[in-house]
C-alpha cells in the first residue's frame, strides 16, 4: 500500500511538473510575441493617444507591443514604415492606413510571412487582412453626422463635406452615406462643392473652406471626417464672423478644436477614443494569433466593443461620443 501511495505521489508530481512547464512555456510564448501598430503619422495627438492604448495592452498582456509611423500623412512614407516592420519578423501588425489600396503590396508581403494583419478604416481591402475593426458601422456614423448638422441648419440650406483623403475608405463611406441619407431625410438641404479633400491638415482644410465660402456664400453647414477638417473649417468660419450662421460638425479631438467649441465656430466634435482603438486592435490580433473564434455578438472586453457586429472580415463596435462645449471637459485628450 505504501508503495502504491509513493507511486501515485510520484505520478502526481510528474503531472504537476508538466503543468508548470507547459504553463511557463505558454507565458514565455506570449511574452515572446511582438505586435506593432503602424499609424498614418507619428507625433499627432490622435496617434499619441492611440499609442497609450498600445502600451496599456502591452502592460496588461506581457506581449511586446509598440507603435511606429511616418513623420507625415503620406502613403509612400507609411509603406516604407510597413516594409521595415515586416522585415523585423513580427507576429502581428495593426494598421491605420492613410490610403488602404496603396498599402496592398506591403500587406501581401506580410501575409506571405504569416504575419497577422488587423486594420481600421480599411473596409475596402479586407481580402488582404485578417480583420478590419471599426468603432461603429460607417453608414450609421455618416448619418449621425448628417443629423447633427441638419439639426443646426434647421434641415435646410447648402452644406459642404470634407474628407482627409479621397482614398480613405472610411471617410468616403461616412460622407457618401450621409449625402444619400440627406437626399431622402432632409430634402431642403443641398450639397455644394462636391467632396473636398483636406489631406489631413488644418492648413488645407482652412484654405479650402475659405474658397468655398467665397464660391458659395450661402453655406449653412459643414461636415468633416478627418480630425483636422473641422479645425481648419472652423477657423475660416470664425474669421469670417459666421459662427452663428454655419453649423460645423465632424470628427475631432478637444485638444484640436476645444477653443473653437468655446467660441461656437465648431458646434459638435464626434470622437471615439484612439486609446481604445489601439487597445482593441491589438486585442483582436492576440485572439487571431491564438486562433480563437471571432463571432457575431462577442465581447472583446473593451468598452464600446462589448457586443460586436461581425460581417465577414469587418467588425463593428458602438463607440462614438458627441462632444460639445458643455461636456468637452470629460473628453479632454
Amino acid at each position: 500500500m505504501r508503495k502504491m501511495r509513493i507511486a501515485a505521489l510520484t505520478i502526481l508530481l510528474i503531472l504537476l511538473s508538466f503543468g508548470v512547464i507547459f504553463g511557463a512555456g505558454s507565458v514565455e510564448k506570449e511574452e515572446s510575441l511582438t505586435f506593432v501598430t503602424c499609424v498614418k503619422a507619428s507625433g499627432f495627438n490622435w496617434f499619441n493617444r492611440m499609442e497609450e492604448g498600445v502600451k496599456l495592452f502591452s502592460t496588461d498582456t506581457g506581449i511586446k507591443a509598440y507603435q511606429q509611423g511616418p513623420s507625415a500623412f503620406d502613403a509612400a512614407l507609411q509603406n516604407a514604415v510597413m516594409a521595415d516592420i515586416i522585415a523585423q519578423g513580427v507576429d502581428a501588425i495593426c494598421i491605420s492606413p492613410f490610403q488602404p489600396e496603396a498599402m496592398i503590396p506591403e500587406l501581401q508581403k506580410a501575409k506571405e510571412k504569416g504575419i497577422v494583419l488587423i486594420a481600421q478604416e480599411a473596409s475596402t481591402i479586407t481580402d488582404y487582412l485578417d480583420y478590419n475593426i471599426e468603432a461603429f458601422q460607417p453608414e450609421d456614423y455618416g448619418r449621425h453626422l448628417m443629423d447633427l448638422m441638419a439639426e443646426g441648419m434647421n434641415a435646410e440650406g447648402e452644406y459642404v463635406v470634407f474628407v482627409g483623403s479621397l482614398g480613405s475608405a472610411a471617410h468616403m463611406a461616412w460622407v457618401t452615406s450621409a449625402i444619400e441619407y440627406q437626399k431622402t431625410k432632409y430634402p431642403k438641404m443641398k450639397l455644394v462643392g462636391d467632396i473636398n479633400e483636406s489631406g489631413d491638415t488644418i492648413e488645407r482644410a482652412y484654405a479650402r473652406m475659405n474658397e468655398l465660402l467665397k464660391t458659395y456664400p450661402n453655406i449653412k453647414g459643414m461636415q468633416g471626417s478627418s480630425a483636422f477638417d473641422v479645425v481648419g473649417a472652423g477657423q475660416a468660419v470664425e474669421e469670417a464672423g459666421l459662427n452663428n450662421q454655419i453649423t460645423v460638425v465632424g470628427t475631432s479631438l478637444v485638444s484640436y478644436c476645444g477653443d473653437l467649441l468655446k467660441t461656437g465656430a465648431v458646434d459638435v466634435a464626434t470622437v471615439w477614443d484612439p486609446l481604445v482603438d489601439g487597445y482593441v486592435m491589438n486585442t483582436l490580433a492576440k485572439l487571431v494569433v491564438e486562433k480563437k473564434p471571432i463571432t457575431n455578438g462577442m465581447d472583446l472586453n473593451v468598452d464600446g466593443y462589448r457586443n460586436v457586429v461581425v460581417k465577414g472580415k469587418n467588425i463593428f463596435g458602438q463607440a462614438w461620443v458627441d462632444i460639445t462645449v458643455d461636456n468637452m471637459g470629460e473628453y479632454n485628450f
